[in-house]
């Protein structure tokens, strides 16, 4: 039997979701939910997906668009073993009491706070505390990438502290709103949110993080400098990414010098919609420096979290206990690492 998942908002996540889960021989899509007849909303009739209304007053503007949807999203959570909520930040935990009333589980994303589901989840570092719970949080585009890079290092190396600056992209491709033109803004309010939320997974790590948002919608680059605690050279920092899932090494010296340049080889590997799923770290940018590490990664802030959620629902439905065999078969079925 294949567990029944909805998905609670079909944007940007949402959709890649769905498309994760479609690739899954234990997972189905039961349905998603929108708010108003987009093209998404379009899209995923298209797609043969059973479209729902979030709540019953959108239906009429559904109809007068000449849609017609299966329900609500109270309908949906009828049907389900755990629904995605892939909704806007912080609206996911307004949705909260209605899958406790329902009965089911949920997933929320890092737009919501730690304290809706009580567990933030990364796939390599902390899979088991997901295992069977009923509500976890997979943590933010940024805090991913962050967390897939550290860990393995700290594991291996062990960490005294981290600074990391974040180059934030201003806005999605398809976002209309988002940020100035031609302006960098500095996120004034210091530390950033994205050392605590690493925290969340990683309580001991010391890290302190800065932000600027840029005019570019491509990727986030992240410039981190980590202090070690046990002694090593480039290349055995870059042996240790070498052996870990999901991140991939790109080269300046090779061409690729910038964000707009890893997308178009997102695009040259076909990947479905140019998404990079895996966390890309430039080889010739890493160096050690008596016992600091530094180093650049670039976060593809659209698809990042993609198979961490499809890991993150084999966790809590208990199908698979082990967190590489869950790891490898997500990457496979996505072509992550090709």
């Amino acid at each position: 039997m294949k567990v029944k998942v909805g998905i609670n908002g079909y944007g940007t996540i949402g959709k890649r979701i769905a498309f994760a889960i479609a690739k899954q021989d234990d997972m189905e899509v039961v349905g998603v939910t929108k708010t108003r007849p987009s093209y998404e909303a379009r899209l995923a009739i298209k797609e043969g997906i059973p479209l729902y209304a979030a709540r019953p007053e959108h239906i009429e503007a559904f109809e007068k668009d000449g849609i017609k949807v299966a329900g609500t999203l109270e309908d949906l959570l009828s049907k389900v073993d755990i629904i995605v909520d892939a909704t806007p930040g912080d609206v996911g935990a307004v949705y909260k009491p209605m899958y406790e009333k329902a009965g089911v589980k949920a997933i929320f994303q890092g737009g919501e706070k730690h304290g809706v589901a009580g567990i933030s989840f990364n796939s390599f570092a902390n899979y088991h505390e997901a295992w069977g719970a009923r509500f976890v949080r997979v943590v933010s585009c940024n805090t991913t990438g962050l967390i897939r890079t550290l860990y393995p290092i700290d594991k291996v190396f062990g960490i005294e502290k981290v600074f990391a600056a974040l180059i934030r992209r201003g806005a999605d491709p398809a976002d209309r709103k988002g940020a100035a033109l031609n302006a960098i803004e500095p996120t004034l309010k210091l530390p950033t949110h994205h050392g605590p939320d690493v925290q969340t997974i990683m309580p001991w790590l010391n890290i302190q993080t800065m932000a600027v948002v840029t005019p570019t919608t491509q990727m986030h680059i992240h410039c981190l400098a980590v202090d070690l605690k046990k002694k090593a050279k480039d290349e055995d920092i870059l042996s240790v990414w070498d052996k870990v899932p999901r991140i991939k090494f790109v080269s300046g010296k090779h061409g690729i010098k910038s964000s707009a340049q890893i997308m178009e080889l997102a695009r040259d590997l076909n990947r479905p919609r140019g998404d990079f799923m895996e966390i890309i770290v430039w080889e010739d940018g890493v160096k050690v420096v008596n016992s600091t590490l530094y180093y650049y990664q670039a976060v593809h802030q659209e698809s990042d979290v993609i198979p961490e959620n499809i890991d993150c629902i084999r966790a809590m439905m208990k199908l698979e206990r082990d967190p590489m065999r869950s790891i490898r078969k997500t990457d496979r079925s996505l072509g992550i690492g090709k």
